[in-house]
């Protein structure tokens, strides 16, 4: 059975419960079982959130576990809580614009991107999440880009009907989220 265990850790703010929906959401339009469980905090007020969420082909039997396939880690704060959910065959990703250390944990692969630095000079420090969520469809290769883009159109299509350059953005942010961790691989 194909299941992928995602941990998605970041600052209140920073979208990690958003990217997690519309994850989801683009895992269930495409007939995968899928799992969101949210771990909210005092986020609001500067704590860690962190969203778990499980994609698979087969009834997922166990909703929690102990470590994951991918986790994405976007504050120093977030290194600290989640390097627990690492193992060997895990790939972490952190934001090297944000975090001032690097995960020290053992694991398949660390992979550094700037996807903060990114959205704030070339494109716009809303899409910060859009571009985490183009990172985590091409790390993972959990779902097709069509997936997520129409989980996207479901939960931003009204804003993107009442401004219709957000799309562009958005879908370009989710690209550009892809080709960071293409140019790591070497694609």
């Amino acid at each position: 059975m194909a299941r992928t265990k995602i941990v998605l850790a970041g600052e209140g703010g920073q979208g990690v419960q958003s990217i997690a929906k519309i994850l989801v959401e683009a895992g269930y339009e495409a007939n995968k079982e899928v799992l969101y469980i949210p771990n909210f905090g005092v986020e609001q007020r500067g704590g860690v959130s962190i969203a778990f969420c499980q994609i698979a082909d087969e009834r997922i039997g166990e909703p929690r576990y102990s470590k994951g396939d991918i986790i994405i880690m976007l504050s120093d704060r977030a290194i600290d809580r989640c390097e627990t959910y690492v193992d060997k065959n895990s790939t972490v990703v952190y934001d090297t614009s944000v975090c001032t250390k690097k995960p020290t944990c053992e694991c398949k692969e660390i992979i550094g991107i700037d996807a903060n630095k990114i959205a704030n000079e070339q494109l716009s420090a809303r899409v910060f999440n859009i571009i985490i969520l183009g990172v985590l469809l091409e790390a993972t290769h959990v779902l097709e880009l069509s997936d997520i883009k129409n989980a996207m159109e479901l939960a931003l299509g009204k804003k993107f009907d009442a401004k219709p350059e957000l799309r562009e953005l958005n879908y370009k942010a989710l690209e550009m989220g892809m080709s960071l961790v293409a140019q790591k691989a070497g694609v």
